[in-house]
């Protein structure tokens, strides 16, 4: 259904830090520059940072989130705890299991030095 997810930085380089760190917890290499944005590339999807073309301040989107796989319960804390560690900052509360429409999961949500909300997602056996 994707082909990419962009999200826009003021500070490319604090940005780039932030996700390296981040999503290094999930088994997923440090960012490449490429045409002036760094891309983050997985089997399953590309993540790119990059200062807004229009020139103006990035800024977060209202209500929505981006979601990373997460192998374990540990992964989840790992990427919440180096988030935090790397200039994320907390929201929706601390990690833990949730229950939702397609059963139990556990998820930590963050926000990036920008504001855009991620998180990490684990679904544990049934």
């Amino acid at each position: 259904m994707f082909s990419h997810i962009m999200l826009g930085a003021n500070d490319l380089e604090a940005s780039k830090g932030f996700y390296d760190a981040t999503l290094a917890t999930l088994g997923i290499r440090a960012g490449v520059f490429s045409h002036n944005k760094y891309f983050y590339r997985s089997p399953t999807g590309v993540l790119a940072i990059t200062k807004p073309i229009d020139g103006k301040e990035a800024s977060p989107a209202n209500g929505g989130t981006i979601g990373f796989s997460a192998k374990s319960v540990e992964d989840v804390n790992a990427f919440h705890a180096t988030g935090l560690a790397h200039g994320g900052f907390e929201c929706e509360g601390e990690p833990g299991y949730r229950e939702g429409a397609a059963g139990t999961i556990y998820i930590a949500w963050l926000r990036d030095p920008v504001g855009n909300k991620i998180c990490a997602m684990h679904r544990p056996a049934k």
